[in-house]
């Protein structure tokens, strides 16, 4: 296999190569680390390409049958392997905990090659550089942010070094990078993937593990590899009556569709992106969909007041964390170990007080109110983003100095105002590269199901994919290129 055709191939056709003797295992890796050699340099996607990855044992079999995957440098964990977090603090850190998402991939044939870039996770950006490891550029436009904080990730994805990799989503984290890169990006719901065997259900359910991929079919093998409740786990979510993938041949049905065409937040959504949402209302309309206009879930002013609570108790509980991570590594919190607006947020937890019973009241009342909201719909359509990939450095990078604590979680929630709500609720929710803008940038759309339904969101993503096609349009740079 040549490298221009290895990069038009999806996880589940490459795997279906593997199982049919067309190639192997080994030539996929090897293919892995030539479309790596060839872009990386560019993109500064991967930030360690595993020295070893031609002698990974026991990735032929299982549901990828040796398909090439990376690793996000935060989340679920390898045990031995470097994971440094983005931030200069966690440097040479190896965790010694296997994690039951890299349990399950590797059971599934998907080969960890490596690990991708993240900005530095203490901060929770959704942009795409670190002062750790540099800027990530955007396949699509090298001067636009890949997203983030999965930014690595969306970016070897979609310039063809691998076809699926890891994620994860505590506020849009999967879903920013797949609107910006072009991609499909899942956020299953709460409790659907496990973060065990430590980390089941982390800062009360927000985040999720799970991957960025480029077709509807890849994301229903994967939520089959990965969805399984594991003991220890604090709930069990309802289970599926069939397989993911047993789900792209099912019909659909006539659906009562949410349609969100106003903002949800203060920054205004791009007049290309909401046509965008418009077109793809009138595509599910002329489905036989029943799509009916929705005011927002929430107030803003309200909401933000609302997250005040979890986000004073979480940074709070960071700072100590942080505090604890760097005195058994010797080192001390300053502008050497943290970025910036990092170090800010740390003092902003230090100074300020909420207890577990206030942030948990407040995620119950989020909760009621939104659900309450969005349930007449068995689905939402919404923009994933307001804006196209924004430029580097932005006043949103954890890098800026001359950004508030305060401005920044502010502008948090209003940059991500359609995404950080149902990681609180617990929705799933999927980012699908349903557009393009006029300068040739992705816009994803949003699609929204209830609480346990990956079913419904497999099924009406695959419609849309059917619809409108997305997959013959790649990144300019990308692997194999001219």
């Amino acid at each position: 296999m040549r490298l221009g055709e290895y990069i038009n191939y999806d996880a589940t056709g490459l795997a279906s190569l593997v199982r049919s003797g067309d190639v192997t295992p080994l030539e996929l890796t090897q293919l892995a680390r030539n479309a790596h050699d060839d872009v990386n340099p560019r993109t500064n996607a991967v930030i360690e390409f595993y020295g070893d990855a031609d002698g990974i044992a026991g990735a032929d079999g299982g549901l990828f049958h040796g398909v090439p995957f990376f690793r996000k440098d935060a989340g679920a964990t390898e045990a031995g392997r470097l994971q440094e977090l983005g931030c200069r603090l966690y440097k040479g850190r190896r965790p010694d905990v296997e994690s039951y998402f890299f349990r399950r991939a590797r059971a599934a044939g998907l080969q960890t090659l490596g690990r991708t870039t993240t900005p530095e996770i203490f901060g929770g950006s959704g942009m795409s550089e670190s002062i750790l490891t540099g800027i990530t550029g955007n396949p699509w436009n090298l001067e636009r942010s890949a997203g983030g904080s999965s930014s690595g990730a969306a970016a070897a994805v979609a310039s063809g070094i691998a076809p699926m990799a890891h994620g994860s989503d505590g506020g849009g984290s999967i879903r920013i990078p797949a609107a910006w890169c072009g991609l499909v990006g899942l956020n299953p719901s709460r409790g659907r993937v496990s973060g065990g065997p430590n980390n089941q259900d982390r800062s009360f359910g927000l985040p999720r593990d799970f991957v960025l991929c480029r077709t509807v079919r890849d994301m229903a093998a994967a939520l089959d590899v990965f969805a399984g409740p594991h003991p220890g786990d604090p709930f069990i979510i309802v289970q599926p009556h069939r397989t993911y993938v047993e789900e792209l041949s099912r019909p659909t049905g006539a659906l009562r569709v949410g349609l969100a065409m106003t903002d949800w937040g203060t920054i205004s959504t791009d007049p290309e992106i909401r046509q965008a949402v418009e077109n793809t209302a009138t595509l599910l309309e002329e489905m036989g969909h029943m799509v009916t206009e929705i005011s927002p879930p929430y107030e803003f002013a309200e909401y933000c007041r609302s997250l005040l609570p979890i986000r004073i108790l979480g940074r709070k509980l960071s700072a100590e964390s942080l505090e604890n991570d760097a005195r058994a590594q010797g080192r001390r919190i300053d502008s050497n170990t943290l970025e910036p607006l990092s170090l800010k947020l740390y003092e902003y937890g230090k100074s300020q007080s909420a207890s577990v019973g206030d942030a948990l009241e407040a995620l119950r009342g989020i909760r009621f109110r939104v659900g309450e909201a969005i349930h007449p719909f068995e689905v939402l359509l919404t923009p994933t983003m307001p804006t196209v990939a924004l430029a580097h450095c932005s006043i949103y990078s954890t890098t800026n100095p001359a950004l508030s604590a305060e401005e920044y979680l502010e502008a948090d929630a209003s940059l991500y105002q359609y995404l950080g709500v149902f990681n609180v609720t617990g929705h799933p929710s999927v980012s699908l590269p349903l557009a393009q803008s006029r300068g040739g940038l992705p816009i994803g759309l949003q699609i929204v199901s209830r609480f346990g339904d990956e079913a419904t969101l497999v099924r009406i993503a695959r419609d849309l994919e059917e619809a409108r096609p997305w997959h013959d349009r790649r990144a300019p740079v990308r692997a194999g290129a001219v």
